[in-house]
This record gives structure tokens, sequence and C-alpha cells, in this order.
């Protein structure tokens, strides 16, 4: 898979494993499909993926500490009417936060803006947290939903987000690449528990689904 991604994977998991060692609108906010889908490269993302996890020494499955026996990751069929484009909304007050991960540890952070989409004629939003890491910050999209515990991950799932320096930028949210943590897959790793306001009353039937039972 792409190392920018395979990156951004890596520095959330490393994030939150510290303590661990061993079709547009005009507006084009909210706006369903998302004019770059497509199901072909998104399965190929996957099979890209599924090869990384299984064979990299980065995997979380090759922990030399904390081996696991890798099986193919489960997903729902690529969907185009879960991807959306929308601008980013920097709050002029950014509230401290605080996270807690899947082991009771604390992480702080602040709540630095969102992202809305519509679906089935609701809005609904995203929020994106930046978090400070060992090199600097991590802007992250973590999110429940009504799937949350029963086809997906108990903890939730999460989006990479990458920030632009252009105000105007619109930003695609592709709910076809949400994913599972690392904690989703071995107990070595804690992962980041999106908070109650993190939850998206709706079904979100894209995405990767639990590795297991």
């Amino acid at each position: 898979m792409k190392r920018s991604r395979l990156l951004a994977v890596a520095t959330l998991a490393a994030m939150f494993a510290a303590s661990f060692t061993p079709t547009t609108s005009p507006s084009r906010t909210g706006a369903s499909h998302a004019s770059a889908f497509s199901a072909v490269e998104t399965l190929a993302r996957r099979a890209e993926k599924d090869t990384w996890m299984r064979d990299s020494p980065d995997s979380p499955f090759n922990l030399p500490s904390h081996k696991i026996v890798f099986s193919p990751l489960h997903y729902f069929p690529p969907d185009a009417s879960w991807a959306f484009e929308s601008k980013l909304t920097v709050y002029d007050k950014q509230e401290p936060i605080t996270i807690l991960d899947t082991k009771g540890s604390v992480r702080h952070g602040a709540l630095y803006g969102c992202l809305t989409f519509k679906k089935n004629g609701t809005g609904h939003v995203l929020r994106v947290y930046r978090m400070p890491t060992r090199d600097g910050v991590y802007y992250g999209i973590w999110f429940t939903d009504r799937t949350t515990g029963v086809s997906t991950y108990d903890v939730g799932r999460y989006l990479d987000f990458e920030l632009s320096t252009d105000p105007d930028h619109v930003y695609t949210i592709d709910f076809n690449e949400a994913y599972n943590p690392y904690c989703a897959y071995s107990s070595a790793y804690a992962c980041a528990v999106p908070r109650k306001e993190d939850h998206i009353d709706l079904a979100v039937t894209a995405g990767e689904k639990k590795w297991h039972d």
C-alpha cells in the first residue's frame, strides 16, 4: 500500500502505544459520492494492505514479542454512496481534550475542527483532533456508529486525515477507507477510544469490519 498511508497508520498506532515498549454539489460541503471514488482502486488498496499486514516487520501481526497469526482483514463491499466531500471548519477556540486509550492511559490534545457530511437527508459531524506526538503533532479522526460492537470493532474505527495549508481545500471523507486501530488485532497495542461526542448516529456500512469475533 502507499507509503504515506502506511506511515499514517503506523504513526497513529505509535502515538497511542507510547506506554508499550517491546458526485459533487456546487458548495462541495458534505457532498455525497466524492468524484475520485473508485471501487477497483479501493479493492486494490485492501489487497495491498493485507500483503503489508502479513509480511511487513512493522505490521502489528509481526511484533517480535507478540506474534499473531495473520488472516485477511474483513470489509464491507466498496460503496460510492459512502464517499463525501467537505471543507474543514477550524474552531476559533480549540478546546483542550482528554482521550483515554484501551489500556486506561490518558492522552491530551485539542479539538481542532470538524468536517461535515449528509446521509439520507441528515447532516453529521466528524471531529478532527490535534494530538501531540514524539515528532510534532498528529491530526486524527475516530468515530463509533451503529455498527460498532456488532459488525465492526468494539472500540471504534479511524479515518486518516492530512491537514492542508489551503483554507479552501476540499477534503474527501471516504468511509470505505475506515480502518481498525492496531489494538483490534493485538492486545500489545493501546488505541484511542472515541469519545461519546464522536458517535455518528448512523450505521456506517463501509470500510473495515471486525477482524474476529
